[in-house]
């Protein structure tokens, strides 16, 4: 793989405008402007990143987290800019926009997340796997289609639909991004069929060909050709890497605002970032400054930019690793054992202490009911239309999801895309409606 032609400018479904010989450098931004006024996006303030959404203290939701990995990834992405165009100053590519293109693609990363936090996913999945989906498997694959796709359901395969499929009454190319910041969301580039059970691939089968004319033309590598697998789009790394520094870091955060976790926890966790003379000056900080949140919020921003420093350091050092398609695992494993061992002690801590807490268990408990609940009464309205009942719920679907497609893979994906999209409260609200246990305002 090479720069120049992985950095394109070149638009999905607006090929035929596209001209090779003048490159507008500002179209990179475009794709975060487009993203940044999206419907999907807005919908993200109302769906949960871990927490449930209170009303008396503001903890993240999938809307502030994707900006805070957005900031981080503009970081990534504008030092690694700057160092490539000084290794290459005759270079055509566009290094000066790679902060833009990881920016954009951060932005989008968890826009195909269904409600509910991470749980979301699981229920969708284990309504397949587990719940009274299941009863459909032998049809979808009697069909020929593919039904790891629905077992394994992943929010990032969803996000690369979301951005890049016509809906019905949509534009053709979807959100139109420019291939390069498609590439950046695919943190698996390979089919549900090597997933290997597990909640990880980056597409559908019905995007499958979608995504490797865009890999073609990037010039990413293939890994194998069936079941498919591509070399990971080198700037997925900068994206990756956001995420995994904010997700770890904003949590203990929120978990320090809801008085999960203790101010003296928090301080431990931050400072075990930093080797004891930089500990020594932050204390020091930490002497002048009162107010705990305030605290936190300033040990917060120093491990971040410890780790943007560390990640970018491991880019650079492996720039040719991840042009070959060889690099493996994520840049946060390969950072210093010191800053490595800080980090897998906060992930250690959230795991026991926060992602196993009380708030967090019964959102997923409420999350795996309604979830298994819509898709059941959805799709079994999609298999039978003509029922009076089902005419009823059908009504109600937005027509850009296509209840009457000509294939059962269809009508069910149509139904998860719907499910998926919705926020954390109209997935309640409709639950309510429809069980009768909540009826509209007169």
């Amino acid at each position: 793989m090479n720069w120049e032609q992985l950095l394109s400018t070149k638009r999905f479904g607006m090929e035929s405008y596209h001209d090779e010989k003048t490159h507008d450098r500002t179209e990179y931004q475009r794709d975060y402007d487009r993203l940044i006024f999206s419907s999907p996006f807005r919908r993200l303030q109302n769906k949960t990143q871990v927490f449930p959404l209170p009303g008396s203290i503001f903890v993240h939701n999938r809307l502030t987290h994707s900006l805070e990995v957005s900031s981080v990834g503009r970081s990534l992405g504008e030092i690694v800019g700057r160092e490539l165009r000084r290794r290459y100053p005759d270079s055509p590519a566009h290094f000066e926009e790679i902060a833009s293109i990881v920016s954009a693609a951060c932005l989008a990363h968890d826009l195909g997340n269904p409600p509910f936090g991470h749980s979301g996913e699981q229920a969708i999945s284990t309504f397949f796997s587990e719940g009274k989906g299941k009863s459909l498997q032998a049809q979808i694959e009697k069909e020929g289609s593919r039904w790891s796709d629905f077992t394994c359901f992943e929010g990032n395969a969803n996000a690369l639909r979301l951005l890049i499929h016509q809906f019905r009454g949509r534009r053709e190319g979807g959100f139109a991004l420019t291939y390069s910041t498609i590439a950046s969301i695919v943190k698996y580039p390979f089919s549900s069929e090597l997933s290997g059970g597990k909640n990880k691939f980056g597409f559908f089968a019905s995007e499958e060909s979608d995504y490797s004319t865009i890999a073609g033309d990037l010039g990413i590598a293939t890994v194998n050709e069936q079941p498919l697998k591509f070399a990971r789009f080198p700037l997925v790394f900068l994206v990756e890497a956001a995420d995994d520094i904010c997700y770890q870091v904003m949590d203990i955060e929120d978990a320090h605002k809801l008085h999960l976790v203790t101010t003296e926890k928090a301080i431990e966790l931050f400072l075990n970032f930093f080797d004891e003379p930089r500990k020594e000056r932050r204390m020091q900080t930490l002497a002048r400054v009162s107010d705990v949140n305030e605290q936190i919020a300033y040990l917060r921003a120093s491990v971040i930019g410890e780790l943007v420093n560390e990640c970018v350091d491991v880019f650079l050092e492996n720039e040719h690793l991840l042009l070959s398609g060889e690099f493996e695992g994520s840049l946060i494993k390969r950072i210093s054992s010191k800053t490595k061992e800080a980090y897998a002690e906060c992930s250690q801590f959230a795991v026991s202490s926060i992602y196993r807490s009380k708030e967090v268990l019964d959102v997923e408990i409420a999350g795996y009911r309604i979830i298994g609940f819509l898709l059941e009464k959805f799709i079994d309205a999609a298999l039978t239309p003509n029922h009076a009942y089902s005419r009823i719920l059908l009504d109600r679907i937005p027509e850009q999801y296509e209840t009457a497609a000509s294939s059962l893979y269809g009508k069910i994906q149509a139904m998860v895309d719907y499910v998926s999209g919705m926020t954390d409260v109209y997935a309640l609200d409709l639950y309510r409606k429809i069980t009768g246990m909540g009826l509209p305002a007169i």
